[in-house]
């Protein structure tokens, strides 16, 4: 039987509300990996990798229900118009982009052992940088559930300064084992931290593309050091 373009729009609201959902809990995972690391608390980092499995089935659910829906497009006569097309492409963009913060949580908590086993404090900039992370998920989150387009340009913005803690972190890093001020594994597993939390920023700049472009239809690029939103084809 055809469904309506209100049957699918009702389908495509029900499916955003349930991604909303999803980046709350990947948003609790990554602040409790976190924690983890500067609480050095073992039963946190077990939480975080527990939790993983909800954020994979759900992921599973969404995929499933997104491509339910495009099957039923085929099968409809139903006239649906270009913004319910791009917000289930952006739906489908987004549960990936989430689950993939969620593993990236998932590896910081499972470098507990490594950061409670060593005695050296962790460096300041580290605790900058992890907190810098934690707000630009969360405004990712709010401008995806709001579709607010500045606050992804905001989250687009920050990418510089989070690569360039990352880049400071590990020159730091490198400076003290020449030293001798820290020992290799400590090094190693703030490396590996790092480069976790950086990658979580890169998944948040592809949410906030994806939030722009179903705003207004815009393929946001990265290039020449900036953002930039290409014209829309006539």
């Amino acid at each position: 039987m055809s469904q309506t373009p209100q049957g699918f729009e009702q389908r495509i609201v029900r499916l955003k509300a349930d991604l909303v959902e999803q980046g709350r809990r990947v948003q609790r995972m990554f602040e409790a990996s976190v924690e983890a690391v500067f609480e050095q608390d073992r039963k946190k980092a077990t939480w975080v990798c527990e939790n993983d499995a909800v954020i994979d089935r759900v992921d599973v659910e969404i995929e499933r229900a997104a491509v339910e829906i495009l099957k039923d497009i085929a099968r409809s006569i139903a006239d649906l118009d270009e913004d319910q097309i791009r917000w289930l492409l952006t739906i489908v963009k987004v549960n990936n982009e989430l689950e993939r913060i969620a593993d990236e949580a998932v590896k910081i908590a499972e470098r507990i052992e490594s950061v409670i086993s060593l005695p050296t404090a962790l460096p300041d900039r580290f605790r900058v940088m992890a907190n810098s992370v934690i707000g630009v998920l969360y405004d990712t989150n709010r401008s995806f559930e709001r579709t607010d387009t500045g606050l992804a340009r905001s989250v687009l913005a920050s990418d510089d300064a989070v690569e360039a803690f990352e880049h400071a972190i590990l020159r730091d890093m490198q400076r003290s084992v020449a030293e001798g001020s820290i020992d290799i594994d400590f090094a190693f597993a703030i490396n590996m931290i790092t480069t976790a939390m950086e990658r979580v920023e890169d998944h948040c700049t592809n949410i906030a593309e994806q939030v722009i472009y179903v705003s207004t239809g815009a393929i946001v690029r990265h290039t020449q050091g900036h953002w930039t939103e290409p014209e829309k084809p006539s």
